[in-house]
């Protein structure tokens, strides 16, 4: 009886355990119907190759009934980045903060190990403000890969939600394309949905 008893409780540990898992992953608090979200990045963000009014910040306000700040600036690197985005944290004061750059350091061949430490500037900027954080990732360019890994790494390390596949998948689409690295107002529109969905999906928005 005791062996019995003493397999019981192991049987019992292990499905506590297991059950404890599958509730992991970072997740999302709710966003209030008064809240706002700030996106941060270069030209994807900012809507080079369409209209303001179809940047994926604006489809994503349309979307979620949220305040979506667009805070994207054509052509800026992370360096330059993680420098701005504590003003920009200061005056939106967001509820949660999505991070789409690289890309211009990546087309420039810059140090990996560089644009990772510019982007682990940035999340513990966000994180110190309360700010929650959604990463994208940029893929290789010379590659049109799904992800750059360092993204992958920062997403871990900070248990971050995160999609290494959204903004590759687009790219390697013609028909979502303004030019080789930017995209259209229909491909802006799938971004913004797919980006609705993560949010969906980990509890920010209903």
């Amino acid at each position: 009886m005791p062996r019995l008893t003493t397999y019981l409780r192991a049987l019992a540990a292990i499905a506590i355990m297991a059950a404890l898992s599958g509730c992991g992953g970072p997740g999302l608090k709710p966003i209030p119907g008064d809240g706002t979200i700030l996106a941060f990045g270069d030209s994807l963000t900012a809507g080079v190759g369409t209209t303001g009014e179809n940047s994926y910040p604006s489809v994503l306000a349309e979307l979620t009934g949220l305040t979506v700040i667009n805070a994207g600036v054509s052509g800026e690197t992370t360096d330059e980045g993680a420098l701005r985005l504590p003003e920009e944290l200061d005056d939106a004061e967001p509820d949660l903060v999505i991070i789409l750059e690289g890309g211009n350091d990546l087309l420039q061949n810059r140090d990996p190990a560089a644009i990772k430490k510019n982007l682990k500037k940035m999340i513990e900027a966000a994180h110190s403000r309360g700010v929650q954080v959604v990463l994208i990732g940029v893929p290789q360019m010379k590659l049109l890969s799904d992800c750059a890994p360092l993204y992958e790494e920062l997403a871990d390390e900070f248990q971050l939600v995160f999609d290494g596949r959204l903004l590759g998948g687009l790219l390697r689409r013609p028909s979502l394309k303004s030019d080789y690295i930017h995209l259209n107002e229909k491909g802006y529109r799938t971004m913004a949905e797919s980006i609705y969905k993560i949010l969906k999906k980990n509890g920010a928005v209903l």
